[in-house]
């Protein structure tokens, strides 16, 4: 199953967000894993990881970790961006799953 992975400090200020993100997607019939961590163990994630990440998106709060996320990600092929501010800060699981697949595009 394709995952998206939300990063922020501590991986909880983006936790009710992948709550609502998991409403929506389950609400469009996708079966997506999407999870929360904190941004400092996208690296152990990455290699261990079982599912293939389509998107990581950055809380707003660790925008600016963008570019060395971005090159961890890399070679994995994996996009990287910092969700919307509004988008976060409303807590829209629609429209941050709208960005990630935006994102994800030929990965999905």
């Amino acid at each position: 199953m394709k995952k998206i992975i939300l990063a922020c400090s501590a991986g909880m200020s983006t936790s009710i967000l992948v709550s609502k993100m998991k409403k929506e997607a389950a609400a469009r019939s996708i079966e997506l894993k999407i999870e929360a961590i904190p941004e400092s163990t996208i690296k152990e994630e990455l290699e261990g990881m079982t599912d293939p990440v389509i998107a990581i998106l950055l809380g707003p709060q660790v925008r600016m970790r963008k570019k060395p996320v971005t090159e961890i990600a890399a070679p994995y092929g994996i996009p990287v961006d910092v969700i919307d501010t509004l988008a976060y800060g409303r807590g829209n699981g629609a429209a941050v799953l709208d960005q990630a697949f935006k994102l994800a595009g030929e990965n999905l």
